[in-house]
């Protein structure tokens, strides 16, 4: 039991790394496609950096792709040994009473994001690579912002599947990005302190993790949003 309980806590320390590590990447990814609404000149050549730098493509790039791809995997796989521990607590309270709706359904709003990565490769990622690697066209640094705004142009099905992908990322995150803290064990660092402090520092995580969780995928919303109707 001991080494089962073992596993569990490190596949959950991995888990919580793991998001973490995306996190920090989606700030990144909505600093760069907020720049199209700002300065469609910046987008080009920040796009252009990171589809011709070395280090990104040949680097970062398939660790976040592996990153990816292992939160999934994992978050499955927490998932089922999850819902095999369910079966026998829930008969000893009510575990709907004692949860949120985030917590209960990350599988839901995990396959909805993983759903939309799908999509999100076939608009851009697929079509990136066929470009420089299949048909071999000559480097155009200034092509990145139209290609971008012409998947959200007079195409309101793709831009309400995308403001409906991120809705699920923001109630994905609302749960997932604070419990990656407690997880590590954030919120118990100060635990022989003062409770006072103790609490104000729970407090300032929840909070701080509550404003990325929406700030940052309706940042994507708007992005969406403001090209499908600038352009109709």
């Amino acid at each position: 039991m001991a080494g089962i309980n073992k596993s569990t806590i490190a596949r959950k320390v991995a888990m919580a790394l793991s998001g973490l590590f995306l996190v920090l990447f989606l700030a990144q990814h909505l600093t760069i496609n907020f720049t199209t609404v700002v300065s469609p000149s910046t987008f080009n050549e920040l796009s252009h950096f990171m589809g011709t730098n070395f280090v990104v493509q040949a680097i970062l790039q398939p660790i976040l792709i592996a990153g990816v791809i292992f939160h999934f995997v994992m978050g499955f796989v927490l998932e089922i040994r999850n819902s095999k521990a369910r079966a026998v607590s829930y008969k000893k309270f009510n575990g709907a009473a004692n949860s949120t709706w985030m917590s209960r359904n990350m599988i839901i709003s995990g396959i909805v994001v993983l759903a939309f990565l799908g999509l999100h490769f076939y608009d851009f990622w697929i079509p990136e690579l066929v470009h420089k690697y299949v048909e071999s066209h000559p480097d155009d640094p200034y092509r990145y912002y139209d290609e971008t705004i012409a998947k959200f142009a007079g195409d309101p099905i793709r831009t309400g599947l995308y403001v409906f992908a991120f809705i699920f990322l923001m109630l994905h995150l609302l749960h997932g990005f604070a419990s990656s803290f407690q997880t590590l064990g954030a919120k118990n660092k100060y635990q022989k302190g003062l409770a006072g402090y103790k609490s104000g520092t729970s407090k300032l995580i929840r909070n701080l993790t509550t404003a990325y969780a929406i700030v940052v995928p309706m940042g994507f919303v708007f992005i969406a949003l403001y090209h499908y109707f600038n352009n109709l």
